[in-house]
């Protein structure tokens, strides 16, 4: 193949950061010790919070449902260990912003025994497809990618959109994180055993896995598991940032483009993670819930990086020695990878079903610069994997035209990968801008539906009201016709009857004169 073929296969999009998986990516997966306590959030999932079903004093094991899912979108929550429930209320919570959510406060009493009610599908390929989402649903198995999107409801729209592809995302394209390559190379067989899984319960007639070219023992490693299912295709892809972002990997497995604001499923596909396949080869073959998860602890500040196998609900501190603690203060911790994931102004952050990973990164890693003007350079457009223009949207927000931001400009579908801030000469913060500007405008859609809800229910009143007052009315006339007709009744009697008295005595006066 000739130099210039291959160059012109390759995506002209993203951006190559420094990965900085090393020495992480090589180092055999590490359990974690339980700690004393786990602390639960009850949404750790896109959707409806889960409803506790426990109380405090309440004795529970490994696997045990700790609260129930609620809603058409929602997952239950499970104890990731036995011990006994010792607060139900608000605990800490991996948010930006330090702030609590309903959780389960569960005291792990160091025996780790496990529900020996749980069991899974005997032979699930000769089961009916929905005994495999209702074990996905019960198990409360999320998008481990960290969108956390409840899988089964994702089932259930592949079935419904008849999806004959499946991608499972092996791309891991953040810097630092390694917890995807790991599981690869550890758990091949269960990983392409959930990707078979999750591709029978929607009816899909092939499976394609996107792994980025820098994981060569990972690509290995899958598809020596993949022998003999001819189904399953391994797909190295090209290493480069955000590849793991579903609609670019869509674009490069099966030369599909997803929809302005449209789904995976609009294009004739299904993504789910490694790590969720994983999770569902558990669920199915095991009874296992979502309870435990493999987190990448890295950067300058951590004095043993490693990928580590956690309990839910472990403290963001805890991983932390479990790695050998902190080399020196971090300048900045992240949850998630350097690009897409969130701040963290405090180690007592839980792990949750989304954490990927935990970062303590060193000033010179965090990079912190104030930013200068825009020069207009366009390297943010020539970055944007969407085809963006990252800096007239910008401009138009700081402007304060957010609208036009998002219908001239397409701020909408900005997948928010920080390509445009990375590669910015003037280092303006071009995502939080953007992710401010759609947080906005959908704080105004909110606005505008519950107006509209409230006009809607007005209008609903004032017609009831409206409608209320006439069939009173109508009660009203009917019933002073009812009088009336009841008044002229009686008056006829009356009347009838004075005339048949006055009758009845001229008869009697005309009998007396006869007589006479």
């Amino acid at each position: 193949m000739r130099i210039f073929d291959f160059l012109s296969r390759l995506p002209s999009w993203g951006v190559h950061p420094d990965d900085h998986k090393r020495p992480a990516a090589d180092r055999a997966l590490r359990v974690v010790t339980l700690p004393e306590f786990l602390h639960l959030p009850l949404t750790q999932h896109v959707g409806g919070i889960a409803r506790p079903v426990v109380r405090i004093g309440d004795t529970v094991h490994k696997g045990q449902l700790l609260a129930r899912a609620h809603g058409n979108i929602s997952a239950p929550v499970h104890a990731p260990t036995s011990g006994r429930i010792v607060a139900i209320g608000d605990v800490h919570s991996p948010h930006p912003a330090g702030l609590t959510l309903p959780g389960i406060t569960l005291a792990a009493d160091g025996d780790d025994r496990w529900d020996e009610s749980l069991e899974g599908l005997g032979d699930p390929f000769n089961a009916d497809p929905q005994q495999i989402s209702e074990k996905v649903s019960a198990a409360g198995v999320v998008g481990m990618g960290g969108a956390t999107f409840p899988a089964a409801v994702k089932l259930a729209l592949g079935r419904r959109m008849k999806v004959q592809t499946l991608i499972i995302n092996g791309g891991e394209c953040e810097p630092y994180l390694s917890c995807d390559d790991r599981l690869m190379r550890e758990r091949a067989a269960d990983v392409v055993d959930g990707a078979r899984l999750i591709a029978y319960a929607i009816g899909a007639r092939e499976v394609r896995v996107g792994i980025e070219n820098n994981k060569p023992e990972a690509i290995a490693a899958m598809r020596a598991a993949a022998e003999g299912f001819a189904e399953v295709h391994i797909v190295p892809v090209p290493a480069r940032y955000p590849m793991g972002s579903d609609k670019q990997l869509i674009s490069v497995l099966v030369k599909r483009e997803v929809p302005a604001e449209g789904r995976a499923a609009d294009a004739g596909v299904l993504v789910h993670n490694v790590g969720t396949a994983w999770a569902v080869h558990e669920a199915v073959r095991h009874g296992r819930p979502l309870v435990r998860r493999i987190v990448t602890v890295a950067g300058g500040a951590v004095r043993d990086p490693g990928n580590v196998e956690t309990p839910l609900g472990v403290s963001v501190s805890h991983l932390i020695e479990a790695c050998g603690g902190l080399l020196q203060a971090p300048a900045r911790l992240v949850l998630g990878g350097p690009m897409m994931g969130t701040v963290l102004p405090s180690q007592q952050a839980p792990v949750v079903k989304g954490t990927s990973g935990v970062l303590a990164l060193t000033a010179a890693e965090a990079g912190d610069q104030a930013p200068a003007p825009c020069i207009r350079c366009a390297s943010c457009v020539d970055a944007c994997p969407m085809g963006l223009v990252p800096h007239e949207m910008a401009a138009h927000i700081r402007a304060g035209a957010l609208d036009q931001a998002a219908d001239q400009w397409s701020l909408t579908d900005c997948i928010g990968c920080g390509c445009c801030a990375y590669v910015c000469p003037s280092r303006i913060p071009l995502t939080h801008h953007f992710d401010y500007a759609k947080g906005e405008l959908a704080g105004r859609e909110r606005m505008r539906l519950r107006q509209d809800a409230t006009k809607r229910l007005t209008a609903e009143r004032a017609s009831r009201q409206e409608r209320e007052a006439a069939e009173k009315a109508a009660a009203a006339a009917a019933r002073k016709a009812a009088k009336a007709a009841e008044k002229a009744a009686a008056e006829k009697a009356k009347a009838e009857k004075a005339k048949a008295e006055q009758a009845a005595a001229e008869a009697a006066g005309s009998n007396e004169g006869a007589t006479a």
